[in-house]
């Protein structure tokens, strides 16, 4: 086991109730979890009835997805496989589901937001303009309008994660964002490769966030705007 508790999965996550704990058995870091979750996701669906006969307008690309009862999914949304969607969910117009994805119940993915290969926990929200890449959600947590969890370095190298001043070599060439649970992001932030927010914490607006946060942490922005008088 790593020394280190707060890049564990129960760190962030309360996995009492999560439907699928078997996804997180064994893991060290909570990282380790991602590379497993298209396996998973294949091995846990269970046969459903024809889901295009369900949500007419939803375009499905195969048939390894599993949809929960009272889930709604309006016309004009993307789900590719494989994907498990929970109970009482709503997949909002032109939310694009690209696959290797796992979200619990009561979950929102909204209108032109982007997810694959990522686990959201209960009542987790990404519900306008967003991107989730290769993440962990926690329960309860929102997305900001226009938050992006970006998954892929510039460099062509793996992802590595900075904490308490220590660079941790993941050994994944995609891995956005781990947001426990209760994290709520601020309008057009982005959280850079290897992210780990705490749970319960806050991310401003507009903020671009690396590395560790703690429980409980509040990111606001390094620099206030200057304000000049024009002349003329």
């Amino acid at each position: 086991m790593s020394e280190h508790l707060e890049l564990q999965a129960s760190y962030y996550f309360d996995l009492s109730g999560f439907p699928y704990p078997e996804l997180f058995e064994g893991t060290d870091y909570v990282w380790e979890v991602l590379p497993r979750i298209k396996q998973y996701a294949l091995d846990t669906i269970k046969p459903t009835v024809d889901n295009q006969e369900r949500f007419p307008g939803v375009t499905f690309k195969g048939r390894a997805i599993e949809i929960g009862q009272g889930t709604v999914i309006e016309a004009g949304a993307f789900i590719a496989e494989p994907t498990i969607i929970g109970r009482n969910c709503e997949i909002r117009h032109g939310a694009y589901l690209r696959g290797s994805i796992i979200l619990a119940d009561h979950v929102v993915i909204g209108h032109a937001s982007e997810v694959k290969n990522s686990v959201f926990f209960s009542r987790a929200k990404a519900p306008h303009f967003n991107y989730v890449g290769d993440c962990l959600v926690g329960s309860a947590a929102n997305l900001g309008a226009g938050t992006k969890l970006s998954n892929v370095k510039i460099l062509e190298s793996p992802v590595t994660v900075r904490y308490k001043g220590n660079t941790i070599e993941t050994g994944l060439r995609k891995f956005g964002a781990i947001l426990g649970d209760q994290v709520q992001t601020g309008c057009n932030s982005v959280l850079n490769p290897g992210c780990l927010i705490g749970p319960q914490s806050m991310v401003y607006p507009n903020v671009t966030a690396s590395g560790w946060y703690a429980c409980g942490s509040i990111v606001k922005p390094a620099q206030k705007p200057t304000v000049l008088q024009r002349r003329t």
